[in-house]
């Protein structure tokens, strides 16, 4: 499928370049989202995009919830784009792959625990929603404090600017997942 506004493959501006410098050494490839969506708008907001990343750094909670409740969200959107990234990440951190496989039946799933799908149905239903029923919150708050809370919900709104970008423009997968495997292959 073709996105609905061309790739530039040769970007203008130094700030630009250096994204596409360090995104290829960094996936192997300039990411679509970057080609399609950031090389048209001014610098301030690719660096918006990166700030998304460095801020998760600063998150409390672990890697492996956070990689869960983005690609949740991503799915329950469907964008694409942020389902392969979201795998690449899984695979290149050696996260529990089956878990991952899981997701979808995480409800049922022995491989997560009970704060894991309180967490889980949380986001579900405010993705689904766009409101999250009282009883649903009083659960959820049961097992996060209140910085857990807040961000997971932050977790939950940068995915939809995310995918939200991609999917308003038909970027798709970038096939980063068999890029991180053959990497991961050969070490």
């Amino acid at each position: 499928m073709n996105t609905f506004l061309p790739s530039i493959e040769k970007p203008q501006g130094l700030m630009m370049k250096l994204a596409y410098y360090f995104t290829r050494r960094q996936f192997g490839k300039v990411l679509t989202p970057l080609k399609v969506h950031s090389a048209r708008l001014p610098s301030a907001f690719g660096l918006f995009y990166t700030k998304i990343g460095k801020l998760d750094k600063k998150l409390t909670l672990p890697p492996e919830t956070v990689v869960l409740i983005r690609e949740q969200v991503a799915r329950i959107n469907v964008c694409l784009f942020c389902m392969d990234i979201g795998r690449s990440f899984a695979i290149k951190t050696a996260m529990n792959e089956a878990k991952f496989d899981a997701l979808e039946d995480y409800g049922t799933s022995p491989l997560f625990t009970d704060a894991e799908r309180a967490a889980l149905d949380y986001v579900t239903e405010l993705t689904k929603d766009k409101k999250v029923n009282p009883d649903s919150f009083a659960r959820f708050s049961r097992y996060y404090s209140e910085r857990a809370i807040c961000e997971i919900v932050w977790l939950v709104a940068s995915e939809h600017l995310y995918n939200m970008t991609n999917i308003g423009l038909n970027i798709h997968s970038n096939m980063l997942c068999d890029i991180s495997r053959k990497r991961n292959r050969g070490r």
